[in-house]
């Protein structure tokens, strides 16, 4: 049988307490457990779509990580956005969500969707505008997200364009 789930902030060591008295160890100097209740919403967003913090510098110190989880009601489309110098790694929890790009590699310029389900991973590089949406009329899309930076970077765009290089 395995121990009891321990309570978050107990850190590394959550059979030994801190003695009375004693400033609060340093928050990179344990593990942080983050419960799937106590994500964080005060993160940067992007309209049609929710953000929730797990691991950030805000939340437990990170400093070279986010990781949190996105949340896309259904029949909904996120508006255009790019993540800055981040890069994005994304696990699809639930749902079918579809992830869109602008491909500028050819001779035309092509919209490119990606169709996702459970299981599925994508990643964005740093500076490459895109957008979510859930086609689905009844069900959430869920996916759990990890990006580069300490912070959720998140930049919005009137339009889903391909970046220049000095703009990037």
């Amino acid at each position: 049988m395995s121990d009891p789930l321990t309570t978050p902030g107990e850190g590394f060591h959550p059979h030994l307490a801190d003695a009375a008295g004693e400033p609060a160890a340093p928050l990179r100097t344990r593990l942080h457990h983050v419960r799937a209740g106590a994500l964080d919403g005060d993160t940067a967003q992007t309209g049609g779509m929710r953000r929730f913090a797990a691991i950030s510098g805000k939340t437990v110190g990170s400093e070279k990580l986010w990781m949190g989880q996105t949340h896309v009601a259904p029949a909904t489309s996120s508006s255009d956005h790019h993540h800055g110098e981040s890069e994005t790694a994304i696990y699809v929890v639930s749902g079918h969500p579809e992830f869109v790009f602008l491909d500028d590699t050819g001779a035309r310029t092509e919209e490119v969707r990606l169709r996702t389900g459970p299981g599925d991973y994508i990643f964005v590089p740093p500076f490459v505008p895109h957008r979510e949406e859930n086609p689905d009329p009844a069900e959430e899309a869920v996916v759990v997200i990890a990006r580069s930076t300490q912070e959720a970077i998140v930049v919005n765009l009137p339009h889903l364009y391909a970046l220049g290089k000095q703009e990037g």
